[in-house]
């Protein structure tokens, strides 16, 4: 679905210190940012924040960067942090295929991509968010022992991911095809992921150990 255009986004998103515009500045930089040496995670494409929101919250010990490309979806994120007066959390709008340039060695401990493109044609499959191309570029700013937390509800692309990880040098220390009926007690639903859940779609997550 194509987002109408909102204008008036980016100068709200530019007074705002939530939200980084010029993030290449922050490399090696964001505990400063956050004023403290509280551990960092990520979120590639954040859509409209419920996930980082409630993350942030339940987690006050630690920070967040919601990554995202539109300005159209940042600032819902930006809103629904304002409102539960968040300080954990800072919004990026960038595109995913620079996030090394923003980030130094050993700067990230998580990384969560939640229900990204499965771009399924063959001659677009190094857009996946999970592809080798990606994977070989979080690890130059993941710690050692850090984890990527995958959700997904294509099988396609979560069996190809799966492969990926393996081949970039992860472990895989956690899969199910069916998170909701699975064991695993951490979970924390996308607005995405409650919508197709009540339409009868299987989640699919993988952890990713590096």
């Amino acid at each position: 679905m194509r987002l109408r255009k909102k204008w008036w986004a980016r100068p709200e998103m530019e007074a705002s210190p939530l939200v980084i515009t010029n993030p290449r500045e922050y490399k090696g930089k964001w505990k400063e940012e956050f004023k403290n040496d509280n551990p960092v995670h990520l979120e590639l494409g954040c859509g409209r924040g419920g996930f980082i929101a409630q993350k942030a919250v339940q987690n006050p010990g630690i920070n967040y960067v919601a990554v995202d490309l539109k300005d159209e979806v940042l600032i819902y994120v930006l809103k629904k942090i304002e409102e539960l007066e968040i300080t954990n959390v800072r919004i990026v709008p960038l595109n995913i295929m620079f996030i090394s340039e923003i980030f130094d060695k050993d700067e990230i401990q998580k990384i969560y991509i939640n229900f990204c493109n499965p771009w399924p044609k063959e001659r677009h499959n190094k857009r996946r968010l999970t592809h080798t191309r990606f994977l070989a570029e979080y690890k130059k700013f993941l710690k050692a022992g850090s984890e990527v937390w995958f959700k997904t509800d294509d099988t396609d692309l979560f069996n190809a991911s799966q492969e990926y990880f393996k081949e970039s040098g992860f472990a895989i220390n956690y899969l199910t095809y069916d998170l909701h009926q699975s064991d695993f007690d951490k979970n924390i639903m996308t607005e995405y992921e409650k919508k197709f859940t009540q339409l009868g779609m299987k989640t699919m997550f993988l952890i990713g150990r590096l």
